[in-house]
C-alpha cells in the first residue's frame, strides 16, 4: 500500500485550515449565551425573593408581604375572606415609584367594601426588612352598584426608586360599616 504524502499534507491542511476559518455563528451562539445568561440571573433572583416572600409570609399573622422581585401574588386570609393579591406593572416616576395592587377573592363572591393600609419599605443587603424607613397609606374599596370578585388599586410610593422598593405589606384589612363610609 502507498501513501501519497501530498494528498496527507493537502488532506490535513484542509481539515486545518477549515477548524480555524471564522464560522458566522460563534458570534450568534456568543449573543444566545449572553441572553440565556441574563435569564439565569433573573429567574434566580425571582427564585431567592420568592422564597424570601414564603418565609416573610409564614411567619406574619396579620397581613401579607410581596416582594417585587418575586414577581407573585400571594394570599391573605383576612376579615373580608380569603384574598389573593398581586403586585404589577412597578415603574419609576418622579418622586419615587408607582405599582398596580390587584386585590381578588378566592371564594368567587363580590368583593365587599373594604378598608386596608398598604405599607412599603427597603430590604437590606440580607433580605432583611427595614421597618425603620417604611412608609404606608390607606386604601378603600367603596361599594359598587356591579359586583366584582377583583379591585386594583394605584400606588404611589415616594422617595423610593423600583430598585429600592424591597417590600409591600397589606394589613389590617376591614369591612366598611355603614357609620365608616
Amino acid at each position: 500500500m502507498t501513501i501519497s504524502y501530498p494528498k496527507v499534507c493537502l488532506l490535513t491542511a484542509l481539515i486545518l485550515l477549515a477548524g480555524c476559518a471564522q464560522n458566522r455563528d460563534v458570534p450568534n451562539l456568543r449573543n444566545q449565551v449572553g441572553e440565556l445568561s441574563q435569564k439565569v440571573t433573573t429567574l434566580t433572583e425571582q427564585a431567592t425573593a420568592l422564597e424570601r416572600q414564603k418565609q416573610l409570609n409564614q411567619g406574619s399573622t396579620s397581613g401579607v408581604y410581596l416582594l417585587p422581585t418575586a414577581n407573585t401574588p400571594a394570599r391573605l386570609q383576612s376579615n373580608i375572606g380569603e384574598l389573593s393579591v398581586a403586585l404589577d406593572r412597578v415603574k419609576s416616576e418622579a418622586n419615587g415609584s408607582q405599582a398596580v395592587l390587584h386585590i381578588r377573592t378566592l371564594s368567587g363572591k363580590a368583593l365587599p367594601a373594604f378598608k386596608a393600609m398598604v405599607e412599603w419599605g427597603r430590604l437590606d443587603d440580607n433580605g432583611q426588612l427595614q421597618n425603620a424607613g417604611a412608609l404606608s397609606q390607606p386604601i378603600q374599596n367603596g361599594d359598587s352598584l356591579l359586583a366584582k370578585t377583583t379591585q386594583s388599586f394605584e400606588l404611589r410610593f415616594s422617595d423610593v426608586t423600583p430598585e429600592q422598593l424591597g417590600y409591600i405589606r397589606l394589613h389590617s384589612v376591614e369591612p366598611l360599616t355603614a357609620e365608616s363610609r
